[in-house]
């Protein structure tokens, strides 16, 4: 079960190493004047959020 739950901690880092890239491309999108849907950049940060809530999670019911 420990490799199983690598393998999500693994996925779940990759999954917020690629929804910052996304954050940083809208936020050069909001400051160009391109973005045309900006409540993109909070539901991105939410995600973000959510997922390290749960990375967190994990890692603490690890140690207990």
């Amino acid at each position: 079960m420990n490799k199983k739950t690598n393998l999500t901690d693994k996925k779940m880092k990759e999954e917020i190493l690629s929804l910052k890239k996304t954050l940083m491309n809208l936020s050069f999108q909001k400051i160009s004047g391109q973005l045309e849907n900006t409540s993109k950049i909070n539901s991105t940060k939410k995600q973000i959020a959510r997922l390290k809530t749960k990375l967190s999670n994990a890692s603490g019911e690890k140690d207990a």
